[in-house]
């Protein structure tokens, strides 16, 4: 079971192997060239950001580093929404902020099935607003399950591929 810096650690191994093979495959075809130099920087730091945070979120669900995070990124866009009067907005916000402390730790944060579904919404939100490009946030759902997956992977959660003992 890794610690906080374990796990920071953990997700930004694991981002090099993600980043490596995004380059590859926006080299094949030259993709790359669609982006300006401002976002060949800003779109790995984003996904970079996002890895790490992902890394740390299963831990949300206790007294961690990763709780006080989060329920600050939480409380200031809870703070914003209801300044701007999306009250209802607001309310699911907080709704969904207190699942993670409602369970014991190394409940349902810690599964497979949350690593798919938690960041889903990074992959879904873009195609719903930018229909014409349905997998602008790839890339970013990519990064979350990769940090989510290091997470699980450090803590032992994730099979481990074992040695074979010769005899």
């Amino acid at each position: 079971m890794a610690g906080y810096r374990g796990h920071l650690t953990g997700a930004l191994l694991f981002f090099g192997v993600y980043l490596l093979g995004l380059i590859y495959l926006f080299s094949i075809d030259a993709a790359y060239q669609q982006f300006t130099a401002l976002e060949l920087v800003a779109y790995p730091l984003a996904l970079l950001g996002l890895c790490l945070m992902f890394g740390l979120w299963p831990d949300v669900d206790i007294n961690s580093k990763a709780q006080v995070l989060f329920y600050s990124i939480f409380f200031v866009i809870d703070l914003f929404l209801i300044a701007t009067q999306h009250f209802e907005e607001a309310a699911y916000l907080g709704l969904f902020a207190l699942l993670p402390v409602l369970s014991k730790h190394r409940g349902w944060t810690h599964t497979w099935w949350a690593m798919l579904l938690i960041p889903l919404p990074l992959l879904v939100l873009p195609l719903l607003f930018y229909p014409e490009r349905p997998l602008a946030g790839l890339p970013f759902y990519g990064a979350a399950v990769v940090g989510y997956s290091s997470h699980l992977f450090m803590d032992g959660l994730l099979p481990r591929r074992k040695r074979r003992r010769r005899s």
